[in-house]
């Protein structure tokens, strides 16, 4: 028969789960009690006189927001939360005075969702979740001064995005100066003569312009301005989403919903305006070539030249870094998607168009890019005029052109660009 004997008793001092919850609550209590990582400022309600004297230069510090879409945070987030915690530790420990504070995402389509399938207000959803999230937060020691967490649906926070867009919807971006500037400041341009009317009023003084002429002409200049646009349309969730959030088979990744591309009338922001400053100022930024590759090909500065090929429904302008093919252009391909298809289309191609927009609606971008894919494409009965040779060209629309990269029209060169090449040879053109 085997001796009895006991298991050895667990040292009281060993480092287990136990302990470990023991030590973090104390600690975490003794930073609640010492308000050790709220952050004064200067004046107003935090403001702190004798807590700011002696603190060094300042750093703010702040986490991508979560989306209070759940009921709670998931093992993704304090993966990216930890190392901005230990950054922000760190920084203190150099003697920098360091404001980190936390926030949520709570617009946007997971609340309204939710709301959807459960008929319960998003808002009671969205403060559980916050409350739920904010617990987890503060367990995890993250070091947040949690008097300045916010929520984006706060009318606090959400009135500033609010001013935001207001300024920019009254600012435009002057080339000459390299800079965004008031658009009273370039009324004041047109009315006194220093600026020319351009464009389709091109040749007319401020003054012999109606109201709405004008208004049109200021509108195209704003930094925020209307324009209808190709999205991903998203019946199933009655809103557009982004192609991110478009699965390879053209669904959403929310509800798994067909997705279509469609033009709709919405808010564009002239951000192609800033791409030579966002391209030059990479040069300034301590990161990895690779990131800088990325972020060159993500913001697609083009030097080059707009070409206007004359139509019977107006100017077709085409943007190519190749001016000098512009007597090899043979035939123009316009994005299903392009405003002037429906006017220039002939009455015998009007549904050999329509089917093909149709289908082109149904694909993502990445697989209309395909360059290994074949060729598809519809004459639309259309020509237009070569700006050099005089020549009519034919018009057709063809998928791998798309609407959201640069005018949405394109010279055809067969003799210097494959896809042109294939696409001609396989129609004839």
């Amino acid at each position: 028969m085997a001796d009895e004997t006991s298991a050895p008793e667990i040292p009281s001092w060993r480092y287990d789960a136990s302990l470990a919850q023991d030590i973090e609550l104390r600690w975490q209590a003794t930073w609640d009690e010492n308000k050790t990582f709220e952050t004064p400022n200067p004046a107003g309600p935090l403001a702190d006189p004798e807590a700011l004297a002696g603190r060094g230069e300042k750093l703010f510090v702040l986490d991508m927001f979560p989306y209070p879409s759940g009921s709670g945070l998931h093992v993704g987030h304090p993966l990216g939360f930890i190392g901005t915690d230990v950054y922000s530790r760190y920084q203190r420990m150099l003697g920098r005075n360091v404001c980190y504070s936390m926030g949520f995402d709570a617009f946007g389509l997971p609340a309204e969702q939710h709301a959807v399938a459960t008929g319960e207000h998003p808002s009671i959803s969205t403060d559980a979740a916050i409350a739920n999230m904010r617990r987890q937060l503060h367990r995890l020691g993250l070091s947040h001064d949690q008097r300045r967490s916010v929520s984006t649906t706060d009318p606090e926070y959400y009135r500033w995005t609010q001013w935001i867009f207001r300024e920019i919807f009254e600012s435009w971006y002057d080339d000459d100066a390299d800079k965004a500037r008031p658009i009273a400041d370039l009324i004041a341009q047109f009315e006194s003569g220093e600026r020319t009317v351009d464009d389709e009023h091109a040749g007319s003084s401020w003054a012999d312009l109606t109201a709405a002429q004008q208004a049109e002409v200021i509108d195209g200049h704003r930094l925020a301005y209307v324009s209808d646009a190709p999205v991903n349309w998203c019946p199933g969730l009655g809103t557009v989403v982004a192609n991110e959030e478009v699965t390879a088979d053209n669904r959403s990744d929310r509800g798994n919903f067909p997705v279509f591309k469609r033009n709709m009338r919405q808010w564009m922001m002239r951000i192609t305006k800033y791409a030579d400053r966002l391209t030059d100022d990479l040069a300034l930024l301590d990161w990895t070539d690779a990131i800088k590759a990325m972020q060159r090909n993500w913001i697609g500065r083009s030097e080059g030249a707009a070409v206007h090929f004359d139509s019977l429904a107006g100017p077709i302008t085409v943007f190519t870094t190749r001016p000098d093919t512009l007597f090899g252009a043979t035939f123009m391909v316009l994005a299903p998607e392009h405003p002037l298809v429906d006017e220039l289309t002939t009455p015998e191609q009007a549904d050999a168009v329509a089917a093909y927009r149709e289908a082109a609606a149904a694909k993502n971008d990445i697989d209309r890019q395909d360059a290994t894919r074949e060729k598809t494409g519809v004459d639309i009965g259309a020509t237009a005029a070569n700006p050099v040779t005089g020549e009519q060209v034919p018009i057709w629309i063809a998928d791998y052109v798309l609407m959201g990269y640069g005018t949405g029209a394109i010279m055809a060169v067969p003799c210097g660009d494959q896809r042109d090449f294939e696409f001609a040879r396989k129609f004839g053109l």
